[in-house]
């Protein structure tokens, strides 16, 4: 995992630039969340075939964007588009990995999952109700932990967020206050906090800030050796953020092409399911008669090779008979 997150880190310049000449491009913009596996893919890929990947992470407001102003080949979100907004800006959308967000502590003297939380505690924390940690509830919850009589510093995205939408779609369902007050989307109005952009940012101010929680998928929080929370989930028990949690969430999921697979995983009813689990989608501009088919390709070698990057960097690949439908939903817009 270490050695696979180091590579990108150094290759993640080489990915920036095209050389001029002949070296062929593909050209994508959006989603942090799956930047790590989209990288590594990337790398594999321009050995294979020499095509380079050039991923910019910048949110997942930013690539709807850019594939909506058509300034991109492709465009990446967590937050999937609602059919009536894929076909309005007429748009192709399909999911490419799953992957998990997961809350984070910098709490001095506790290590991974050491910290457990349930919804409403972790609401609580966030609408600014529970403003330190020794809080009576936290500790009764947590008996064994040093919790001290530390100021909570809540970090979150100040971009456009997919990861936020994961996030603030979980709340919003599990937490009745956070939807009337807060609700859900890839930007909303955080009662308390500070912002970090990207993934990235939001993993370098917690692992800086003492007191801190904040949410990032997981590669970033295996990344940056953060402490990730115990949560508990929809059966009543308390679980991890690990490969086969947010396998058993994805499990509950029946994508479907004819709504061009839109689909939220969070919440999921499996026994050991993480609930804060999400597909991660990509976005085509349906003229792009040109760039399409260079697109599917390179996902469509990644569907076929690129599993066992993927799980190495604790995402789920999807299953062999969703990336079926997804080939037959590409064929069916002609680019496949």
């Amino acid at each position: 995992m270490k050695r696979i997150l180091s590579l990108i880190a150094a290759l993640a310049i080489v990915f920036s630039f095209s050389t001029a000449g002949a070296v062929e491009t593909l050209n994508g913009a959006g989603a942090s969340f799956p930047y790590p596996v989209y990288s590594a893919w990337g790398y594999e890929y321009n050995k294979a075939t020499g095509v380079r990947l050039n991923y910019q992470s910048i949110g997942s407001g930013g690539g709807v964007r850019q594939i909506v102003n058509r300034t991109v080949d492709f465009g990446a979100s967590d937050a999937p588009l609602k059919p009536e907004k894929v076909e309005k800006e007429n748009l192709i959308q399909f999911p490419a990995v799953i992957g998990g967000v997961v809350p984070v502590v910098n709490l001095p003297g506790t290590g991974p999952g050491d910290l457990r939380l349930t919804p409403g505690l972790l609401c609580r924390i966030l609408l600014g109700e529970i403003k330190y940690w020794d809080d009576g509830d936290i500790k009764e919850l947590n008996p064994a932990l040093p919790l001290k009589r530390k100021k909570i510093t809540v970090v979150r995205r100040s971009d456009g967020s997919g990861t936020t939408a994961i996030y603030t779609t979980y709340l919003s369902q599990v937490c009745s206050e956070w939807k009337e007050k807060v609700g859900a989307g890839k930007a909303v109005k955080w009662p308390v906090g500070i912002g970090g952009k990207g993934n990235e940012g939001v993993a370098n101010y917690v692992k800086k800030v003492k007191y801190s929680i904040g949410y990032v998928e997981f590669a970033y929080a295996k990344q940056n050796r953060l402490s990730y929370v115990r949560l508990k989930n929809a059966a009543g028990n308390f679980v991890e953020p690990s490969f086969e949690s947010f396998q058993d969430a994805a499990a509950s999921g029946d994508f479907d092409p004819s709504k061009h697979f839109y689909l939220w995983l969070t919440n999921a009813p499996g026994k050991n399911a993480w609930p804060i689990s999400g597909a991660t989608f990509i976005l085509l501009a349906r003229e792009k008669k040109e760039s399409n088919p260079k697109v599917v390709k390179f996902f469509d070698w990644a569907f076929r090779n690129g599993d066992e990057i993927a799980k190495r960097l604790v995402y789920v690949p999807l299953p062999a008979p969703l990336k079926e439908k997804i080939r037959r939903y590409w064929k069916s817009h002609g680019i496949y």
